[in-house]
């Protein structure tokens, strides 16, 4: 099972983000298989179920769209039902996951804050949920880093055994929060300039 090196991290972007978490070690036979990993919840399940299936059946609504408009925007309004649907089953799942924390995320790995020591080389089950897309992802992780930090540890991790579609949902759930990030911020230096000493209007 391979690792990214230094070089291979630097070409994925880091975000800083909210997000809710939770960590289970995995055990040495878990860590050995590259068997996806199920969760004992069957509403996270569904919740990540959703998503896989909602992204996989993409390139079909395209097709879809360029022959027959009328279906394909049926078939739109059937993916908005089934969008609000998983935010409902997503609301339910954050009651049990717990409140959203700091984090750093990228396509490579997460970044958090944990109250338990995890030593560099332990294997985790990391469960997250992106919002608002209520996104589920339950994904393999190796422990890069661990270092001790206020109350708690910082924990550095990288993904292992990902699949090509959850790391193009993460992927596109990483860009959406650029893109909003550089629109705030745009936004934000536009009242700026308009509240500055000296503007003419």
């Amino acid at each position: 099972m391979s690792t990214l090196n230094d070089a291979d991290r630097r070409e994925y972007y880091r975000i800083e983000d909210l997000i809710a978490l939770e960590i289970t070690p995995l055990s040495a036979p878990e860590a050995a298989s590259s068997e996806v990993l199920q969760d004992a919840s069957p509403l996270f399940n569904l919740l990540s179920e959703l998503h896989l299936s909602e992204f996989e059946s993409q390139h079909l609504l395209r097709q879809i769209s360029e022959r027959d408009r009328a279906l394909s925007s049926y078939l739109k309004t059937l993916n908005k039902r089934v969008e609000l649907l998983s935010q409902i089953v997503a609301q339910t799942v954050l009651g049990k996951i717990g409140e959203p924390q700091p984090v750093q995320l990228s396509e490579a790995g997460i970044a958090f804050h944990h109250p338990h020591a995890y030593p560099a080389g332990s294997h985790l089950s990391i469960k997250l949920v992106l919002m608002p897309q209520a996104l589920g992802l339950l994904l393999r992780a190796r422990v890069s880093e661990c270092l001790a930090q206020g109350a708690g540890y910082k924990i550095d991790t990288e993904f292992e055994s990902i699949t090509d579609t959850q790391r193009q949902l993460l992927a596109r759930y990483i860009l959406q929060k650029q893109a909003q990030a550089r629109r705030l911020a745009r936004e934000q230096h536009e009242s700026a300039a308009e509240q500055a000493p000296g503007r003419e209007h």
